[in-house]
């Protein structure tokens, strides 16, 4: 039987904009209650070497930034639950969320469920999750240690991946669609510096149309280079494929219940404040839910602050 949990402010998700906004909301008195989510501390903790945190002058992993922030949820007495979401009615008031360990009531709302990766959508991909197709090097690399492997992508993430596993794997493919990487110039000066030793080969205007392999997983992959004049395909001997072309907002269970584009939430943007506010008063978001382009730890705490402050806002008018 489900036990039904009230709290003036509810925060779902906790990678850096729910765990910001669940420090903001605490100190302000609005005893939050967090709720994790599947995937605890979200996509950040998957990032093997942190330098830009501001304050944080060595390098850090993403899981021990987030097991930090966590600490320091703790420390000011929110709650924090490790239950799933799997439907909510924001039309009524007091709002109702429905997870599967509980049923939740709420006066407020700050959406932070954050991104899972994107797939090729190829059918192979399906066969080999697990088997060979993997969409985190860290968690993964090891796995692949002296061996060839691939990653696709050409973003901070696909570079950032590449670089990870150059120091472990024997060689890595880096395959990108398009003619020039879309990262940061730091990654690619340093993605150069690697390529001069050979462990890394780059492969531009390539998409990756198949996937081969047996029982014990990848063996090779197809590989198309597309030309306006020319279409050629040919095939890489690899044991593992990284997949880093982006992510998808964890948002279908709001799709129907609040105003969204592409599949990311929509909020207000007012001039003088509110700035976290969806299209229903009292539902907030923050994080990568609501940002494709900045996609970095600290705008999503930034935006994590905003939501906790125009919620505390929000609650005060209700009385």
């Amino acid at each position: 039987m489900k036990i039904t949990k009230n709290s003036k402010i509810i925060i779902l998700g906790s990678g850096p904009a729910g765990c910001t906004a669940a420090i903001y909301a605490s100190r302000a008195n609005l005893n939050p209650i967090l709720i994790t989510g599947t995937n605890i501390g979200g996509q950040l903790t998957n990032t093997d070497q942190i330098e830009n945190w501001p304050g944080e002058i060595n390098d850090i992993t993403g899981l021990d930034l987030m097991k930090r922030m966590h600490k320091h949820v703790c420390k000011f007495d929110a709650t924090m639950i490790s239950d799933n979401i799997i439907s909510v009615d924001f039309q009524n008031h007091p709002f109702r969320l429905t997870g599967e360990k509980n049923e939740y009531i709420s006066d407020s709302v700050i959406i932070a469920t954050g991104s899972n990766p994107r797939y090729l959508g190829l059918k192979s991909e399906k066969i080999f999750k697990g088997k060979g197709i993997s969409t985190c090097a860290i968690c993964d690399g090891f796995f692949y240690r002296n061996r060839n492997v691939a990653v696709i992508g050409g973003g901070n993430t696909a570079i950032e991946e590449t670089l990870y596993l150059s120091n472990i794997v024997n060689k890595v493919y880096l395959i990108h669609r398009g003619s020039t990487f879309s990262a940061e110039k730091i990654l690619v000066q340093r993605l150069k510096k690697k390529i001069q030793n050979k462990k890394i080969i780059i492969y531009f205007n390539c998409n990756v149309k198949e996937i081969f392999g047996d029982s014990s997983g990848i063996t090779e992959i197809l590989v198309m280079q597309t030309n306006p004049k020319i279409l050629t395909t040919f095939k890489i001997k690899i044991s593992g494929l990284f997949i880093a072309i982006g992510h998808v907002p964890n948002t279908d269970i709001f799709l129907n219940q609040i105003e969204t584009q592409n599949g990311y939430i929509k909020t207000m943007h007012k001039e003088h404040g509110n700035f976290t506010q969806t299209s229903i008063p009292g539902i907030f978001a923050a994080g990568d839910v609501i940002d494709h382009v900045y996609k970095q730890a600290i705008t999503s705490s930034a935006s994590g602050c905003m939501a906790a402050l125009d919620a505390e806002k929000y609650l005060a008018n209700l009385l």
